[in-house]
């Protein structure tokens, strides 16, 4: 059975030398087929796990009357536009409330080069956890902000695109894309930048809340009348408005309570709560996107069957002859049938072990952009079942993509091919 085995081998690997570039080019078109549809999945498991699941810090977020997913994206994942503003009283009234562990006022509206300006606490450096554990860290010479002076903390990514360090000094733009808006007068200096933290926090400028209330053109509307901050004069409480209040919660129980008054209460407020559940909306959504990859992915693979097909049975004709030699010499019908099938499934094969290879390339890419657009980090090494069937099912449509070979091989007149061939 092993001399048998190892016949049908030494055929195997002759034709695939014999018929190197075609092989190559199937073997290649196998790999993408592999890899593309290994990176559909995984990818998508990945982001929805990113956003929808992984750790940001918070546990809710109070904003404006409007979309939840909204109000998350923008303020959790600085990628929205906000919905509207609220009155500090709504901050106010939280920071002595029991189910709260802990409340952080957002203020946002402004950017430096499209890189948003979130006005803050200093609470956001001392008491904000991004995952359990694990707070915002400075660089080396770094520090927070004074909140009493036009200080800023930049992400690390910031600091990286902008080449800003400590000590330099921008001028803020108001709005939130890279061109919109015109710049401020007042000047801010960077006194610190934090350490990578692999999350949105990374694309963040930080700057006093205060500082959001005194910057040129920005009038508060909290106590319901245009109010414009002077240099000196103290901003009473009622004249406030934020973004958003970023909540740590005590419990579950205190979400659906707090929820529940609220949501269903207030007409002026929205309780984004859990932030998890608000971003697999999104997700839902667009559960369409993610069928139609699948489709191509799974289109790829017929075509990466079909190139398997195409590249043996086009060397039928050639291999005739070599084939009847064969059965002339006492292989039979089985072994030359078992020799195409074999071929096709080690094709097969080796196209789906480099397969790994381009998904990791298709992974590395698409976690560069994720990356450079929310902050977010993709698990390079994040195992999916995909790794598993996917190679399998390549064999498999590797297997049914030489039958018709394998068959043409299995019918070959012996004595009518040798007869032609003399």
């Amino acid at each position: 059975m092993i001399a048998y085995l190892r016949s049908v081998w030494m055929i195997v690997s002759r034709s695939l030398r014999q018929h190197s570039l075609s092989s190559t080019i199937t073997i290649l078109s196998v790999a993408l087929a592999t890899g593309l549809v290994m990176a559909v999945f995984s990818v998508s498991q990945q982001s929805r796990m990113a956003f929808a699941g992984g750790p940001v810090g918070f546990d809710a977020v109070l904003g404006a009357r409007g979309s939840s997913l909204q109000l998350v994206l923008n303020t959790v994942f600085h990628l929205e536009t906000s919905p509207g503003n609220i009155p500090w009283e709504s901050y106010s009234s939280l920071i002595d409330d029991p189910r709260v562990e802990l409340a952080i006022p957002y203020a946002v509206g402004d950017h430096y080069k499209g890189y948003r300006i979130v006005g803050t606490s200093e609470a956001i450096f001392t008491e904000f956890e991004y995952a359990k554990g694990r707070k915002l860290e400075f660089q080396p010479g770094g520090r927070a902000f004074d909140e009493r002076r036009r200080e800023a903390v930049l992400g690390a990514t910031v600091a990286r695109e902008t080449q800003l360090a400590p000590g330099s000094i921008f001028h803020p733009s108001h709005g939130v894309g890279r061109t919109s808006g015109h710049s401020h007068d007042e000047e801010y200096v960077v006194v610190g930048v934090l350490e990578v933290s692999n999350s949105p926090n990374d694309r963040v400028i930080w700057i006093p809340i205060e500082g959001i209330f005194r910057l040129s053109g920005h009038k508060l509307r909290g106590s319901g009348e245009e109010y414009e901050a002077r240099d000196g004069e103290q901003i009473d409480d009622a004249h406030k408005e934020l973004s958003a209040v970023m909540l740590k919660l005590r419990s579950p129980q205190a979400g659906f309570a707090l929820s529940g008054e609220i949501n269903r209460e207030r007409k002026d407020l929205t309780l984004a709560w859990p932030i998890g559940a608000t971003m697999a909306q999104l997700f839902d959504k667009l559960g369409w996107v993610h069928r139609i990859l699948e489709m191509v992915a799974y289109l790829v693979m017929v075509v990466a069957a079909g190139s398997i097909l195409a590249s043996l049975y086009n060397t039928m004709n050639e291999r005739r002859r070599e084939f009847a030699i064969l059965r002339s010499l006492g292989a039979r019908r089985r072994t030359v049938f078992a020799v195409i099938l074999l071929e096709a499934q080690t094709i097969a094969l080796l196209g789906s072990l480099l397969g790994f290879a381009v998904y990791y390339a298709i992974l590395i890419g698409a976690g560069t952009i994720v990356r450079d657009q929310t902050g977010v980090v993709l698990d390079l090494a994040a195992w999916h079942d995909a790794f598993f069937w996917t190679p399998l099912g390549m064999l498999a449509i590797g297997g049914v993509a030489g039958l018709l070979p394998a068959l043409k091989a299995y019918a070959t007149d012996v004595a009518g091919t040798l007869a032609r061939t003399v």
